[in-house]
């Protein structure tokens, strides 16, 4: 308990000695602030502070026993998941027969048909299914770039929304509760996106290609070119409650949480269980630079009374543009940690 409150007590910027054996004047080296204490963390080697969310990747919580700063640790590339063919499929759980691989790329041209009359105007808010690459081996590539950050990053692949019994319960997420409705997926929109569902189960992986960046970590870009309104992924993890959770004045998260919005009550955390969304990052689209840079878009929808997230294109992407989405406001401020 104590090593947290070392790590995330910061109060607003002020002069430091160098032989201050205290942390009242630890701010953030990247934007050069001391506020959002709670979210600040110092490196255990040089002492600096870093907040959660400036950091690249951004980090879900204050993580348990040391932790160095991007300068400290000297990241280096993972050791790379072997591209073993049984060995990709058995970390995914894909179940399919010999059978139904020699159809898989007819399954894609049938798919692509019964999709065609899901492609609308964006005007009108039809959301598209994505389309797979046609070269297997190259899926094979996308699933093992996620394989190698997941099992790096320590998460357990899930393409679902994890209600551990010692969490959240199914029934408590409810729309519902959401403070002035939410937007509701209509029965189209569900069956686009329960068609990208079966496509992950059989291995028709998204053209997504998950790379190591030395100063962003992991991060995603697009395999192929991918259209405007197209679903990218869903965002899944353990859902959690706040109630048990404090900040650093002991106050209940789930209190202060209410104070804000008394619907709000849930929180997806990605860190134990997650997928491609995982990897991600987040970008701030109230700078011009955050602006070009966004290609997706983070929604909450109530889809057949839950409520779910998905990160949709906003515009088109090209080949080996890496994804970025917004995570302004109270409700993506983090976008590893996002409120339902």
């Amino acid at each position: 308990m104590a090593l947290r409150s070392k790590r995330s007590q910061a109060p607003k910027p002020i002069f430091r000695s160098k032989h201050a054996d205290d942390y009242s004047g630890v701010y953030c080296e990247e934007c050069g602030s001391g506020e959002s204490p709670g979210e600040l963390l110092l490196c255990d080697k040089c002492d600096k502070g870093f907040h959660l969310f400036c950091l690249r990747p951004i980090l879900v919580s204050v993580p348990k026993g040391s932790w160095f700063c991007p300068s400290c640790s000297k990241q280096k590339m993972p050791k790379s998941f072997p591209l073993v063919q049984t060995k990709i499929i058995d970390f995914f759980r894909i179940k399919r027969s010999t059978e139904s691989t020699q159809k898989l790329s007819q399954d894609i041209q049938k798919k692509r048909k019964r999709s065609g009359s899901l492609v609308m105007s964006k005007k009108r808010r039809k959301l598209l299914p994505f389309n797979p690459s046609e070269d297997p081996e190259r899926r094979l590539e996308q699933m093992r770039s996620l394989a190698t950050a997941l099992t790096a990053s320590g998460t357990e692949f899930s393409n679902e929304l994890t209600y551990r019994p010692s969490m959240a319960l199914r029934s408590a997420n409810q729309p519902a509760l959401e403070k002035g409705g939410m937007q509701v997926l209509t029965k189209e929109d569900v069956e686009t996106l329960n068609l990208c569902k079966r496509m992950i189960n059989r291995g028709e992986w998204p053209p997504l290609m998950v790379v190591f960046d030395p100063e962003e970590g992991f991060t995603v870009e697009a395999d192929r070119f991918i259209r405007d309104l197209t679903i990218i992924t869903e965002y899944v993890g353990d859902v959690d409650y706040l109630k048990n959770r404090e900040n650093d004045d002991g106050d209940s998260m789930m209190t202060l949480l209410h104070a804000a919005n008394p619907s709000q009550s849930l929180v997806i955390c990605p860190d134990k269980r997650g997928n491609v969304a995982r990897f991600i990052n987040g970008i701030n689209n109230h700078t011009q630079e955050g602006k070009k840079k966004q290609n997706l878009k983070c929604v909450r929808y109530d889809v057949n009374g839950e409520c779910r997230v998905l990160l949709i294109a906003n515009r088109d992407i090209s080949k080996g543009e890496r994804l970025y989405y917004d995570y302004n406001g109270y409700e993506h401020e983090y976008p590893t940690e996002h409120f339902v």
